[in-house]
């Protein structure tokens, strides 16, 4: 077969994958990725004797499309005024106006599935990654496998430019390092550059950026928010293309961090909604279906179905509640408007470089459902867990205007996700819903798109990138980069373009996420919520008739049992064609997922390296940081080791010419200092810290050396912190501060040799 593949990609010889229809463009010449082409020229001996000739490369046909992809993160059907929601999306309306609703599209539910189908066109977990977390087996380890390419691949192999910024989320826990391998990032699954963050979320103000395969590191005083800094580098990239080479084609996959939590944005944004939501959750659904029924994106006897169990109705909430859930909305609604700004600067850019009218944009306003993650209050800050439900109103209620700045890791309660995924029921992550995996899909080519209106045919996210090779004419390799490529598992959309009466194509799919499962067939649909660590034998189906009823009001098992009986068989025998089994919720044993430091209890870092982003787990067991250092005569301070920043985690630094590490718990902070002066010249200075033993409680004793010598002590009385969008720095403290009495990146002004993080069971303390 290898012969065979190296003799097909040699002749440049490239048959269509069976979906794809007839008619697409041929190659003119062979793929990118030749790696020998015959010499078609004739060898002399001498230049006059020769003909000269040059190897062909693939060019785009004449004027094919740029292509867009872009995919809001964590946001319900009912959130955006281009569905009917009650936020403001002028830059999504246009979209929408001057291109296509499609009122019937679905995602997986959750961030890295959804993206995996979309990039692919197959089923997530077909391509490995059926959750955001990793196990084992072949539906859930998150290796890609690279005989199902990208549409980055296909597109560049068909004379495009590939550029990808923002959200990642694809690439495994093993990989995340500055080390790599790197043929899971970006740049490795078909994208020319990158520049994004590789995780599932980050902070909106001090992210952890890359740039292809080498970390950024931004200064913890940059006041640009990401999605702007994402906005202005796409814009960088097209700018480049199309001044250079005017003629090629690009494709850009364009996806926020927004507006996933936290919710960050400018005071300038949010003042613009002050107000705006005073009515509260209740009265936004009832306007939300009344618009959307107005707009046509819902049947015209369309009802809510009945508040979730866990929502209190908001004339229940006191005073206090209410004031917190207003500002949490009037954040997220302005991190929403600020979001479509930054779509319209793109759309803008190319309308001004007379790009737009031949481009082909798909707008997803979702990966998922609007998400369940805040509490009944909303989250402001990641509080002591051991908080009490009145302690945490009453401290949030001090931290109201924090809300939304950089200093806070804001999300909105529960009643306003279940209200922007009006009119739906359920949430992010209920894969047995239409809550959880109904979102609006734009699709807008004001070139090609005549017929503006709306489509109704089901649709799914691995329909997305059959559908766009089918209109671009593109020609789908057997072989890429060596790899035999394997089918399409996603249905074209392209026959809905100019017939919005056509027939559904897309007659089966089927959805699973943490255990909740559901099957759609034909407009029925069965679907079982899990239960976490129930019996997944016990869950209950219910089956509901889509045509007639598509937010799910109507359970109909007792009366058609036998068509449920169809359905759970159907959904058997596609979760075992498609990798889903075994389940897995999270109860089981915790799979040992590979990390970049399996088998290693001694890790020796180096100064200049990078911000580490994927960290060896160490902060609650016995550990040690040594640091070998030198100390001028003056005297020196600086950050030797921190680990995360502002919103929690620990830092070992020197300050007055003492040592100290700190634990930020984010409301408190525990320091540890020496006593006396410390020595100039070479010095070794250490942190061990003592578990007491027991995992759960990661309580210990915490001691300072200094050259061998004990110089200060103290008790540990919780479990250490990290932060979740800040990693490991060597020699400083990169993006925040850890510490409260230095700014970040208070890099060590002495000279650093090596910091060694030793794991172990128990230090002998008592031996030194």
């Amino acid at each position: 077969m290898k012969n065979l593949s190296a003799h097909i990609t040699r002749k440049g010889k490239f048959i269509a994958l069976s979906i794809l229809l007839a008619g697409g463009a041929g190659f003119q010449a062979v793929a990118q990725q030749e790696p020998l082409q015959p010499f078609k020229g004739k060898l002399g001996k001498t230049f006059e004797e020769t003909q000269q000739a040059w190897p062909e490369f693939t060019k785009a046909k004449a004027d094919s499309p740029n292509v867009i992809y872009i995919l809001i993160d964590d946001i319900g059907f009912g959130a955006a005024s281009a569905f009917g929601g009650l936020i403001p999306t002028p830059t999504f309306d246009s979209l929408a106006n001057n291109g296509l609703r499609y009122t019937n599209f679905h995602t997986n539910g959750v961030c890295s599935p959804t993206r995996s189908g979309l990039l692919t066109g197959r089923n997530s977990h077909s391509v490995h990654i059926g959750s955001n977390s990793a196990a084992g087996t072949p539906g859930y380890d998150r290796y890609m496998p690279f005989e199902k390419s990208t549409i980055a691949d296909i597109l560049r192999e068909n004379g495009y430019n590939t550029y990808a910024v923002g959200k990642w989320h694809l690439t495994p826990s093993s990989d995340l390092t500055q080390a790599g391998p790197f043929n899971r990032y970006p740049t490795g699954r078909g994208f020319d550059h990158y520049y994004g963050f590789l995780g599932g979320a980050t902070d909106q103000y001090h992210p952890q950026l890359w740039d292809d395969t080498r970390k950024v590191e931004l200064a913890d005083n940059n006041k640009t928010h990401i999605t702007t800094l994402l906005t202005n580098k796409a814009i960088s990239f097209i700018a480049e293309q199309k001044s250079l080479a005017p003629e090629k084609p690009f494709f850009l996959y364009y996806a926020p961090g927004a507006t996933h939590s936290p919710h960050q944005v400018d005071k300038s944004w949010v003042d613009k909604f002050k107000g705006k939501f005073d009515q509260g959750w209740d009265k936004y659904r009832e306007d939300a279906v009344a618009r959307q029924i107005k707009l046509g994106v819902v049947p015209a006897n369309t009802v809510l179905p009945p508040k979730d169990k866990d929502v209190p109705h908001w004339n229940e909430l006191s005073a206090n509640e209410k004031k917190l859930a207003i500002r949490h909305f009037e954040v997220y609604a302005a991190f929403l408007a600020q979001t479509d700004y930054e779509v319209g600067r793109l759309i803008n850019f190319l309308k001004n470089i007379h790009q737009l009218d031949n481009t082909l944009i798909y707008l997803s306003i979702g990966d998922n459902g609007a998400s369940k993650a805040g509490t009944p209050f909303g989250r402001i800050k990641i509080y002591d867990p051991a908080l009490t439900e009145e302690q945490r109103l009453q401290q949030s209620l001090k931290d109201i205007d924090l809300i939304g700045t950089e200093d806070s890791n804001s999300d909105y309660p529960l009643g306003w996700a279940q209200a922007t995924n009006t009119p739906f029921r359920y949430f992010k992550a209920d894969a047995n819903s239409e809550g959880g995996t109904h979102n609006p899909l734009i699709v807008f080519w004001p070139k090609r798109i005549k017929e503006r209106g709306i489509r109704t045919q089901y649709s799914h996210v691995t329909d997305i990138t059959p559908t766009t090779l089918e209109l671009v004419g593109a020609k789908v390799p057997t072989v890429i980069n060596g790899y035999q490529q394997e089918p399409f598992e996603g249905t074209s959309l392209a026959y809905s373009i100019d017939n919005a009466n056509a027939p559904t194509r897309k007659t089966v799919q089927y959805y699973e996420i943490n255990g909740s499962r559901s099957i759609y067939k034909d407009g029925w649909k069965a679907a079982a919520y899990h239960v976490k660590g129930q019996s997944f034998d016990a869950d209950k189906w219910e089956l509901f008739n889509l045509n007639e009823d598509h937010n799910e009001r109507f359970e109909l098992s007792a009366k058609y049992p036998e068509k449920l009986k169809e359905l759970r068989e159907l959904f058997d025998a596609e979760a075992v064609k498609y990798n889903v089994y075994p389940l897995k919720d999270g109860t089981e044993p915790a799979p040992r997922t590979p990390t970049a430091f399996d088998g290693k209890s001694q890790f020796v870092f180096y100064p200049g390296i990078s911000q580490i982003t994927e960290v060896p787990t160490f902060i609650n067991r016995s550990f040690a940081i040594t640091a070998q250092a030198e100390i001028p005569a003056a005297g020196a301070e600086g950050v030797l080791l921190s680990l995360g920043g502002r919103p929690g985690g620990i830092s070992f630094f020197v300050q007055n010419k003492q040592l100290h590490v700190v634990y930020n718990y984010g409301l408190d902070k525990k320091v540890i200092s020496s006593k006396g002066a410390l020595p100039t010249g070479k010095v070794e200075l250490r942190y061990e810290f003592e578990s007491d033993g027991d995992p759960a409680k990661a309580t210990g004793n915490g001691t300072l050396f200094v050259n061998g010598v004990k110089v200060g002590e103290g008790r540990i009385a919780k479990p250490a912190r990290g932060s979740a969008f800040e990693g490991l720095s060597i020699g400083k403290d990169i993006i925040t501060p850890v510490a409260d009495t230095y700014k970040a990146p208070y890099e060590f002004t002495g000279k650093l040799k090596s910091v060694t993080v030793e794991l172990k069971e128990r230090f002998n303390v008592s031996s030194r």
